[in-house]
């Protein structure tokens, strides 16, 4: 194995640790900070705090599916740049039955929203 290689699998349990470290406390020091004194909430410890951290990454962070919407785009690019004006047009009259919108004609250069 290369020197790159072991570097990185010696550092990576390193790196998780602190981030776990790191995370879990900030997430605890700025609840027990903020809300049992606005709501009256109360204090969590440090394995709360780190599962609140991890239940927000799952609901609001996407689990590291990251850049999904950027290549369904760039793949859509690609289809309308190679659509007739006639299948251009069918295709923006499917999009708006199904998600409504203006009827004005919309710029030939520009992708449907």
């Amino acid at each position: 194995m290369n020197r790159k290689r072991m570097a990185i699998i010696f550092l990576a349990p390193i790196g998780i640790a602190l981030f776990i470290l790191i995370g879990g406390e900030l997430v605890m020091h700025l609840w027990n900070w903020l809300l049992p004194p606005l709501f009256g909430w109360r204090q969590i410890n440090f394995w709360q705090a780190f599962g609140l951290l991890a239940l927000c990454r799952i609901l609001f962070g996407g689990v590291g599916v990251r850049g999904r919407h950027r290549c369904n785009s760039r793949r859509m690019d690609g289809r309308w740049e190679k659509m007739t004006p006639e299948e251009r047009e069918k295709f923006r009259q499917s999009f708006r039955s199904r998600w409504g919108g203006s009827a004005a004609p919309t710029d030939e250069t520009k992708a449907p929203a």
